[in-house]
């Protein structure tokens, strides 16, 4: 298990695409495993069989030790070193049905882990301990004492109880630890996307030459990036009392997957131009449903972009993606009546909501740059 980041101390593996006594080629993939950051089918380093899978599905490994063992034709029984990323989200266990009680009883088919004490709190309390979320790589007694103090919750016949998976849990964890952290405030501008639009249209052909389709999301991502370079409060970050004002504007993107979300991150994405940044996105995107995506390209970003209106969602109120200070939401693009020189009209808008952190950057100065990220879109220029 490779260091696969500055602080990762462990992975989890989520399946292995091969079995023991399976022949492998070098780069064939061999397994999976997820992080709450990057899912990422990992290749074998070598040609040869193999022959001890020593991490199986769903356990957690500190970083450095062997998962398996590749015999190859050169040197029989060698021990192969996988390179496999960081913290891998767990293998989601088939559901398993739980009996209609009032109050989870002990699963006698648990196969996780759990501290001997956590064993026997739940024995003691009838709790099934499938039900009982890990802070770490196993059930611990604070983690049965947690679930014991929260809502009690009636299982029904025909329910079901399965574990939450790593990249889920990181989640959550991340979305309270940032409400916990940050004094989140929103701020909401309507943007007439008429001449985004009508250059979309124009420049399709030379678009579609360059091998990109370009949807609204390139454009704002670019509007955004501009903007902070005189707006350098939004681009910083908090740390306890730190104010870090970051040189490179790194736009983090977000992309839903089926098992949760991820922000890869476009570097410097100031100084790119329109196709780069489409390209940017569209390869990123790609790779992470594709869990292609290397740890670097989830790492890095100072401020991140959410686009809930290609699903069409007018408006949302975004989580700060921590340690940032602020992200930009964008709603659907639709037509509305409109009042422009004193006449209805009907134009294409959107809704823009930014998401800040109020501890460092107040409403006035939000507002600003929403105005600034409103102009670039509505005065759209390559310049």
């Amino acid at each position: 298990m490779p260091q696969m980041g500055e602080s990762i101390a462990e992975g989890t593996v989520a399946r292995w695409l091969k079995q023991v006594g399976d022949a492998v080629g070098r780069d064939e993939p061999l397994l999976e495993i997820s992080t709450d950051k990057v899912d990422a089918e990992i290749p074998s380093p070598v040609a040869g069989v193999l022959v001890e899978i020593r991490v199986p599905a769903g356990e957690m490994a500190e970083v450095h030790a062997v998962l398996a063992v590749i015999e190859t034709a050169a040197s029989a029984g060698a021990v192969a070193a996988v390179a496999v990323p960081t913290t891998p989200a767990a293998a989601r266990p088939a559901p398993t049905a739980v009996p209609a009680v009032t109050r989870p009883t002990v699963a006698s088919s648990f196969t996780g882990k759990a501290s001997p004490v956590a064993r026997v709190m739940a024995r003691v309390h009838g709790i099934d301990l499938t039900a009982v979320t890990p802070a770490g790589a196993r059930i611990s007694r604070a983690d049965v004492e947690r679930f014991l103090s929260g809502p009690k919750v009636t299982i029904n016949p025909g329910d079901t109880v399965e574990p939450m998976t790593t990249m889920r849990r990181k989640i959550a964890e991340h979305m309270i630890a940032s409400r916990r952290t940050s004094a989140h405030a929103h701020s909401v501008f309507l943007v007439d996307c008429g001449h985004v639009e009508a250059l979309r249209k124009t420049r399709k052909t030379q678009y579609e030459a360059a091998g990109v389709k370009v949807s609204i999301l390139p454009f704002v991502m670019l509007a955004a990036a501009r903007a902070l370079r005189d707006f350098p409060l939004l681009n910083a970050s908090l740390i306890g009392d730190q104010l870090v004002l970051r040189h490179d504007i790194n736009v983090g993107v977000a992309v839903a997957l089926d098992t949760g979300l991820i922000v890869p991150v476009v570097k410097r994405a100031d100084q790119l131009d329109i196709v780069g940044v489409a390209k940017a996105i569209g390869d990123l995107a790609a790779r992470a449903r594709s869990k292609q995506l290397k740890p670097d390209e989830v790492v890095g970003g100072t401020f991140t972009v959410t686009n809930p209106g290609n699903f069409g969602g007018a408006f949302a109120t975004p989580i700060i993606n921590q340690p940032q200070v602020a992200i930009l939401e964008l709603g659907t693009v639709e037509k509305r009546p409109v009042v422009v020189d004193d006449q209805i009209v009907v134009r294409p808008m959107m809704n823009l909501t930014l998401g800040f952190d109020h501890r460092l950057v107040d409403g006035a100065l939000a507002d600003q740059y929403l105005a600034a990220v409103k102009r670039n879109l509505e005065t759209w220029s390559e310049e």
